[in-house]
Formats: C-alpha cells, structure tokens, sequence
C-alpha cells in the first residue's frame, strides 16, 4: 500500500511524489475499516443485556469474551461492507475517506481481513463461549452482508427497516452468552432497536440525501418527501418507547427502568412530532434540523440501555 498526496502543494505543478505506508498507516486503515463507530454502537447494546441475563454483574470471563469476538463479528460485517460497497463510498461525502474507497486497503485485503475474523470470532464463540451465540453471530455477519449489503440496500427504501435486523442481533447474542437460551426479555430489546434504527437512519440520510441520490441508493429521504419520512419517523418513534416499556413488564424490572424509559421516550416522541410539525409548516431542507433528532436519537439508545445495565442491581439491592 502507498500513501499519495492526491493534490499539488501551493506553488507547485506536481503532485507530491507516493511514499511507502508505514506500519501504522496500514493498522489504521485496517481499524477504519472495521467502522469502529459502529461497533461502539453494537456494544452499547450487547453488555446491558448481559447484566439483565445475569440477574446482575454477569461472569467476568463470559463478559469479556462475548465483547470481544462479538467485536470481531462486527469488525468483520462491515469490513466485507466495504468491500462490497467501495464504488458507492467513492461517490458519498459521508464515506469517501472510508479505506476502501480511496485505495489505502485493496479489495483484496479488505475481503481477507473480513473473512478471517468471521472465522476468528466464530470459533473463539464456539470454544470459548457457546454454540448458540456462535450461531446467531454467524446469522448476524451473514444476514449484513448478503441481504443488506448485497439485497436490499441499493434495491429498495426499505433496506434499512429489514437490514437493521443484523444490528439488533447483539443483543440475543448477549444473552445467550450468559444463559445459553433465548427468552422473550430479549427479544423485545431487540424490537426495541429494530424499531429505533429506521428514524435514527433516516434521519441522518434527510442530511446527506443528494449524497445518496449521487450513490442510486434508494434510502427513504430519497425516493419520498420530508413529511413523509418524517411521519414514518415519529410512528417508528411510538413503536420504540412502547416497545421499550413492554420490558419493564416482562423483564419485571423495577421502577427505575419504568421511569427512565418513560422520560426518555417523551424526549424522543416530541422530537418527532416537532420535526414533522416545522415540515407541514413548509419548513425544509437544513432549516428542519434533522441532525439534532439523530443525536438525540443516539443519546436515547445509550441512556435507556444503561437503565437496562443499573436496574437489575438495584433489584438485588433491594432484593
């Protein structure tokens, strides 16, 4: 791999000469690759769920290594993303500096690095964790690349209601790692993120349309208008806070959970319902903001899964 200054320095009618990538350059590169961010996203959702699966601090070494090979799994999925998806990133502000799309990573690298921690995370699952979330960390690596990435993603605006399925696999994979069985606490977790991935997404996508336009990819702000994807995220939004308080019932949680569910659900829901009321009143395009509702939107997941983490030890203290 080189490294080139793309453009000449003030002055000059040459480009800088390429010099040879150091060490560092590919590790960082390599580590870009992975979308480290998204990864940090994953986990916020995957040591809550232990806690609760756990009934309180979850086994130390299970802990660490479903994080760790969970990482893997991830790292893995969105290397093979890139892969698939350099021609696009080339073509989106958003992504352009992403490894792939500017050639610091050949695609060849790009697929043997995804494929070989699949395989690394997989057996490190297998030996030592449990068949099960093996399992379902195999379903989660496939399912992104294959039906989001290469199915859905560039067919239909519907790409990220059903590809955000891969994203809420972290939280069975976490319980299953501390049980080793699948209960219905779980699920409505991962409801909860199935639900709030759509209006986080589109959101965001409301800021970069024209990049996505340029990209032909189909996300919803797209292919449809404000008030419309706007409507789709304040009823995506009341999916999510409902969901979120149908745990508090089945996980027998305490009120602390109840309380913090309901009040962050509040936030999120009138946010919506802002965004949409400044869009009927004509108002478009960066004047609606749409950014400030994705950040809240980031924020809600984070604060309302750390209620998940605290509640089950304040019911054993209680307890």
């Amino acid at each position: 791999m080189t490294l080139t200054n793309r453009s000449p320095q003030a002055g000059s009618s040459t480009p800088e000469a390429p010099r040879k990538a150091a060490l560092g350059d590919y590790v960082r590169a390599y580590v870009a690759l992975s979308k480290p961010r998204v990864i940090e996203l994953l986990l916020i959702t995957t040591i809550p769920v232990m806690f609760v699966a756990a009934g309180g601090v979850p086994p130390l070494w299970t802990a660490v290594a479903t994080l760790l090979f969970g990482t893997m799994s991830a790292a893995s999925a969105n290397a093979m993303n890139c892969y698939i998806d350099r021609d696009i990133d080339r073509e989106m502000r958003r992504t352009r500096q992403r490894p792939g799309a500017m050639d610091l990573v050949t695609p060849k690298g790009a697929l043997i690095y995804g494929l070989a921690l699949a395989i690394g995370s997989t057996v490190g699952f297998l030996v030592f964790v449990n068949v099960l979330s093996a399992t379902l960390s195999v379903f989660a690596i496939l399912f992104y690349i294959f039906v989001y990435t290469m199915l859905l993603k560039r067919r239909t605006a519907q790409n990220v209601v059903w590809g955000g399925i891969a994203g809420c696999m972290p939280v069975l994979i976490g319980w299953a790692a501390v049980t080793n069985s699948l209960d219905w606490a779980p699920f409505v977790l991962f409801l909860v993120v199935f639900f709030w991935t759509p209006p986080h997404t589109w959101t965001l996508a409301m800021r970069y349309r024209e990049d996505y336009a340029a990209a032909k990819v189909p996300m919803l702000p797209v292919v449809a208008g404000d008030r419309r994807v706007l409507l789709e995220t304040v009823l995506y939004s009341w999916a999510t806070v409902i969901v979120s308080l149908i745990f508090w019932p089945v996980a027998g949680t305490t009120v602390f959970y109840g309380a913090v569910a309901l009040v962050l659900g509040a936030l999120l829901v009138v946010q919506a319902h802002r965004l949409l009321s400044r869009s009927m009143a004509g108002v478009s395009g960066a004047k609606l903001k749409t950014m400030g509702f994705f950040h809240l939107s980031n924020a809600y997941l984070a604060l309302l899964f750390t209620a998940v983490t605290i509640d089950p030890l304040i019911a054993r203290l209680l307890g």
